[in-house]
């Protein structure tokens, strides 16, 4: 009796598994061997048509370092998502610190700011790229002010990919303002009030008060800025397509290049992995670096 009583805990202990198991083959299928095999691939040589792959060793992850396009664009890939770093936590830091004060309209304008990071990425890239076209309101601006050498925004390589910065700044700001207004509204007003009696201003206020709170904004802010510069793909190929002259290629516009208009499965896998090994890696350090300045660690 007692036997049957511990074989039947034995078996319930199993119940819940094959409950899970219908997602859990459909992750593997769709997720995880897709996964693997994209990471075997990068090994091969394959057109995406032949039956065969050619064992190629690290021949494509070498490219990778040593073509300078393919090296250009992890480069290029690092400086957009770094430079995103410094300019959505600060510019959506300063949001959150003006619109959470009671200044009018204050919630039309929360409206305004958070409005493009919720509309489509092309269609608003669409418009950047007529805003910032040779004969575009940006450049009939300019004239109007007297310039009178134009510069051809998208079309000259050194400032094509600070436009695309710009263009993605403004773009995701608003995520990034509304994370960091939850994390100021959540700073207990009766601290604040208490600093103001003794005397604190506002800048004293906000780093000795205030900014202790948003440690956990601004850890999520920046690990999702981290992530989402390094897989900026859609605004750089409806802006520059990684024109001119490859000179705004990112690591996932190339590895579309490669893989659907040159035919090089191999080598767009081999630029994936190098893409998925940077999130991992950029991320794992900057949280362990936040976690630190936390004193979480």
């Amino acid at each position: 009796m007692a036997r049957s009583a511990a074989t039947r805990r034995r078996r319930g202990q199993f119940v819940p598994w094959w409950f899970a198991l219908p997602a859990i083959v459909v992750f593997a299928v769709f997720m995880i061997w897709p996964s693997i095999d994209g990471v075997i691939l990068a090994f091969q040589e394959w057109d995406g048509v032949s039956p065969e792959r050619v064992f190629v060793g690290f021949d494509n992850l070498k490219d990778v370092f040593s073509h300078p396009v393919a090296f250009g664009a992890v480069a290029r890939t690092l400086l957009i998502a770094f430079a995103l770093l410094v300019t959505r936590n600060l510019f959506g830091m300063l949001l959150a610190l003006a619109l959470n004060t009671r200044v009018r309209s204050r919630l039309l304008l929360r409206t305004v700011f958070f409005a493009p990071a919720v509309m489509s990425s092309v269609v608003l890239g669409y418009t950047y790229k007529y805003l910032f076209s040779p004969s575009g309101p940006v450049n009939d601006a300019l004239a109007g002010l007297g310039v009178t050498e134009l510069p051809n925004w998208l079309g000259d390589p050194e400032l094509a990919i600070w436009v695309i910065i710009l263009v993605i700044s403004w773009q995701t700001v608003g995520s990034t303002m509304v994370i960091y207004l939850a994390g100021l509204q959540a700073v207990p007003q009766e601290v604040l009030e208490a600093a103001s009696i003794d005397g604190a201003g506002a800048w004293r206020r906000f780093f000795n008060v205030s900014l202790p709170f948003l440690a956990p904004a601004i850890t999520v802010n920046m690990v999702f800025t981290l992530i989402t510069g390094l897989r900026v793909f859609d605004d750089v190929y409806v802006l520059t397509g990684g024109g001119p002259a490859n000179q705004t290629q990112t690591i996932s516009t190339l590895l579309v290049q490669e893989a659907f208009e040159f035919g090089n499965y191999g080598s767009a896998a081999a630029l994936a992995v190098v893409l998925s090994l940077l999130i991992a890696v950029l991320t794992a350090v900057q949280f362990k670096f936040l976690r630190r300045q936390r004193g979480l660690s």
